[in-house]
């Protein structure tokens, strides 16, 4: 799965790697982003943008958003499938850009938190959807939701699942709108080779989503 991360990159670094034409939001320094927050997005419609959705995926047919809070997570494998998920998956995909994600491994009784971030690429494209939901007084509430898949040989050892981390060769496929061949895009959903990350233990500070300081990230 994938339950926290962080997007501690310089804002211009981040609108230039995505070729993001409009920013919707002022982007801020985060180190631990959890779940309910708001998470930077990029989407493509009449033009690429950065904009700010809710993490956990409220479906646009729902009655209460707080359904989000067991959606931040879409296993790859079932998309096309689940009603939440497969018409987002047809016309509303995402990327959802972090300097690297945590998780926690299991060592006897302890777990102990893990940052995993790119060994030599700037940052990490995360496969996302995302979604509209309108609430009774009308307002409209955007949200999204990390696709996983299951961990590749580097991420075994931490975690029996990790997100789909899409290179920037299939970026644009991913986020074009005209593209609703499901079966093609399932196929994107893949783990990135183990090579291509790298980690370190970190301090339990992380474990509370309250603590948001780049003493996250340090070595422990």
């Amino acid at each position: 799965m994938c339950g926290r991360f962080a997007l501690h990159h310089p804002a211009q670094q981040v609108l230039e790697l995505f070729s993001v034409e409009q920013s919707t939001f002022e982007l801020q320094p985060r180190y631990n982003i959890a779940p309910s927050q708001q998470v930077a997005v990029v989407r493509q419609r009449e033009q690429r943008t950065l904009d700010a959705c809710k993490w956990g995926l409220i479906p646009s047919w729902a009655k209460d958003p707080k359904i989000g809070s067991r959606m931040i997570n879409a296993r790859a494998e079932t998309l096309a499938e689940k009603p939440a998920y497969r018409n987002a998956l047809k016309r509303r995909r995402c990327l959802i850009p972090a300097s690297g994600f945590y998780e926690w491994r299991k060592e006897g009784e302890a777990r102990i938190p893990t940052y995993i971030f790119p060994r030599t690429a700037p940052l990490l494209a995360l496969a996302g959807l995302w979604e509209e939901w309108r609430a009774p007084d009308g307002e409209l509430l955007h949200s999204c939701t990390i696709i996983t898949t299951g961990a590749n040989e580097f991420m075994t050892p931490i975690h029996a699942r990790m997100p789909v981390i899409l290179p920037p060769a299939q970026q644009d496929l991913w986020l074009d709108p005209e593209q609703q061949d499901t079966g093609a895009l399932v196929e994107l959903l893949q783990p990135v080779a183990g090579e291509e990350l790298a980690s370190h233990p970190v301090g339990k500070q992380v474990n509370s989503p309250a603590f948001d300081a780049p003493a996250c990230i340090e070595p422990a």
